[in-house]
């Protein structure tokens, strides 16, 4: 039977043949840094004594699966802070790096709204008003810190066009809690219903103030984790027929009444509780296109999200949160496999958790509930004024370097993963602006492998892997 090749709009023609088979690599071992790599070839080639694998895609219009949005990390107030304590010329440099094709092309950022556990101290909100009730939310002000973000996110915006911008509260205003506190006990940390219509109008306010500053937020979740209350760090519990109560009769109509096309994603925590963003668009389906998940769960399992597309097909699904580490050290293809693992079950994005912070995981807040060992994909040397991209950074980076926002991902099989770890992994996409088709292949193998692909259309690609790498090939379009 004769499988049509996927639809791609090109121009012009010559594009789609100018598109020669490259390769590029990421490793363990330090080698490789998002380096150039043997090219595949056409056919099964040469594998000598090397093992081999074999995958397949599906690069027909039957293969189609999710459209890629972007992938990035979560800029908090250590990023903002730490970028800006470099000197113009690196900072430039730094930003280029991470916001174009020179370098990773990030096109998602996931941004803290007003205080994170990423925060020098004080904890803060953008209206405090000394602890006392704002009705009118006449003391809202975005303050140095939060003129200090929306600046960063415009200027990224600047270098990335087509950039999406998620924030995420991690706790509104003491006064509109039951507590009437950002943080200090776990006690009625839950909103104050009395004060749902001044919820939903900070969203308003901190919406207009950021596009005001050229910081444009695409979407919203209502709250970090609401399944994580602690003492030591801000944070607010909500139910989950809570949140999709308050989206639907606060939140949502008060963006709508306000002119704001910002999206409503839900729930914004671990894939262990489904049923919580299930709940949300149950009750609130008309303001919320999408769901973000985190991976802290403690049996992390990417096919909830494929589960949860087979019940929801046309709500769009993110992974909005994973941390990074080099102190409590996080393993070197961790980065890799939270953006795989999404991307195999569903995501169209994929944010790490965090852009930045200093050579010390920080700033951070104090106390025991903040995580001081998070690090981010770019640490900066302040007292040196220079930064280093980790490698988080370019094991990212082979994936959004090259699936494009608008790239299709294609189904595909052959991946696996043995009990001990080892295995190898990959997720096929098409980019919608040449039709190159990008695979992605992460070898967990010490030793390199001969990997042939498998393409529904006809075509047969093979190379070698480096062994404990992540390996992006970028092929021509189908038939050229």
């Amino acid at each position: 039977m004769y499988l049509p090749a996927l639809t791609l709009f090109l121009t012009p023609g010559l594009v789609a043949a100018a598109i020669q088979p490259q390769a590029y690599a990421s490793s363990a071992d330090g080698r490789y840094k998002l380096s150039s790599y043997s090219a595949p070839v056409r056919g099964t080639g040469t594998p000598g004594s090397n093992s081999t694998w074999k995958l397949t895609i599906d690069d027909t219009t039957f293969g189609r699966k999710q459209t890629i949005k972007g992938f990035g990390a979560a800029v908090t107030d250590s990023t903002v802070s730490v970028f800006n304590a470099l000197p113009s010329a690196q900072r430039i440099a730094l930003l280029n790096t991470l916001m174009t094709t020179a370098g990773a092309n990030f096109a998602m950022m996931r941004h803290t709204i007003a205080s994170s556990d990423l925060s020098a101290n004080p904890a803060y909100s953008y209206d405090d008003s000394n602890g006392q009730t704002d009705l009118s939310l006449s003391n809202f002000n975005l303050g140095d810190r939060g003129n200090a973000m929306a600046s960063l996110l415009a200027e990224m915006r600047r270098l990335q066009p087509g950039l999406t911008i998620l924030g995420s509260p991690w706790s509104p205003p003491g006064w509109m809690k039951l507590n009437r506190v950002i943080q200090g006990t776990t006690v009625n940390n839950n909103l104050d219903h009395a004060y749902a219509s001044q919820f939903a109008q900070y969203f308003v306010k901190y919406l207009q103030a950021y596009q005001a500053k050229g910081a444009k937020i695409d979407a919203i979740t209502i709250q970090n984790e609401p399944l994580n209350s602690r003492a030591q760090m801000p944070t607010m519990y909500i139910y989950a027929d809570e949140a999709g109560d308050l989206i639907q009769n606060n939140i949502g109509p008060a963006l709508r009444n306000a002119g704001l096309d910002t999206k409503i994603w839900a729930y914004d925590h671990n894939t262990d509780q489904p049923s919580y963003p299930a709940t949300v668009l149950s009750r609130a389906g008309g303001y919320v296109p999408a769901v973000a998940w985190h991976c802290y769960a403690s049996s992390l399992d990417w096919t909830v999200l494929t589960t949860f597309h087979n019940a929801h097909p046309g709500v769009e699904q993110y992974m909005t949160e994973c941390w990074t580490s080099a102190r409590q050290p996080t393993p070197w293809n961790w980065a890799a496999s939270f953006t795989m693992g999404p991307l195999q079950n569903w995501a169209s994005g994929v944010t790490a958790w965090v852009l930045g912070t200093d050579t010390n995981d920080g700033p951070h807040l104090t106390g025991s509930d903040a995580c001081d060992k998070c690090t981010g994909l770019v640490t900066v040397d302040t007292a040196a004024g220079t930064y280093n991209l980790r490698g988080d950074y370019y094991t990212m980076a082979q994936f959004s370097k090259f699936m494009r926002k608008g790239a299709v991902v294609m189904s595909g099989s052959g991946s696996w993963t043995y009990g001990d770890g080892s295995g190898l992994e990959s997720v096929a996409a098409t980019n919608a602006d040449d039709g190159s088709r990008v695979v992605v292949i992460e070898n967990r193998f010490g030793n390199e492998i001969y990997v042939t692909v498998e393409a529904k259309s006809g075509e047969v690609w093979s190379g070698l892997v480096y062994r404990n790498s992540v390996v992006t090939w970028v092929l021509p379009v189908a038939g050229a």
